[in-house]
């Protein structure tokens, strides 16, 4: 791999992206810890900062990129859906109009916040693991594909997601009805809060709450 190749991927945008990537993967997985108000209030925040993150990525033209292993399957990719479909309860569900079907059909189109967070879960968890492998090809094909899914998949799904979001946050809808009990709107305990970088991030949001 070339000298330039190998800026790119340890460059300041990627690393950046990086632990943005790890502290999405990190709450997800996490979930369970935090009612859905604290749930629904971080990936608020959070789905933003991804964005931002990913449209900050370098472009790599790489026509003999391999796509990296993958490391959520399917099954791994269910149960965290079902998970957190259990946790937004009936504030699940949304009404689409950034979809393709849309053209084909009178009525609206239903969506799923939690199918479209996973959907970004495992596109940034696979790169997560690829780049923890360390090995420059492996992370610029990690970088190549990721890039490409964002600005061709799950980027769209962020922004929709983020519309979701922003009218449980702060539209006149009571979200705690039916939560699960003994939560307390805390930090995370275990796995979350890593990055020095993002808690910066957090830490400004949570002054403001």
């Amino acid at each position: 791999m070339s000298q330039d190749l190998e800026q790119i991927v340890y460059s300041k945008n990627v690393i950046e992206f990086v632990a943005v990537a790890n502290e999405y993967c990190n709450f997800v997985e996490n979930h369970a810890q935090v009612n859905r108000r604290v749930f629904v209030e971080r990936m608020q925040k959070i789905f933003p900062l991804v964005y931002l993150k990913a449209s900050l990525l370098p472009q790599i033209d790489d026509e003999n990129a391999e796509s990296p292993e993958k490391f959520v399957n399917e099954v791994e990719y269910n149960f965290l859906v079902n998970k957190l479909a259990e946790k937004l309860a009936q504030f699940d569900s949304y009404q689409e109009v950034f979809d393709e079907r849309m053209q084909f059909s009178e009525e609206a189109i239903d969506a799923s916040i939690s199918e479209n967070i996973c959907d970004i879960y495992q596109d940034l968890k696979d790169f997560i693991m690829a780049y923890r492998i360390g090995t420059a090809e492996i992370m610029a094909d990690a970088l190549w594909e990721c890039n490409n899914n964002f600005q061709n998949y799950w980027g769209q799904k962020l922004v929709n997601g983020l519309r979701a979001l922003h009218a449980l946050a702060y539209g006149d809808i009571d979200i705690d009805q039916n939560d699960e009990a003994g939560f307390k709107t805390e930090e995370i305990k275990n796995g979350g809060r890593q990055s020095g970088w993002i808690d910066r991030h957090f830490s400004h949001f949570d002054e403001e709450d």
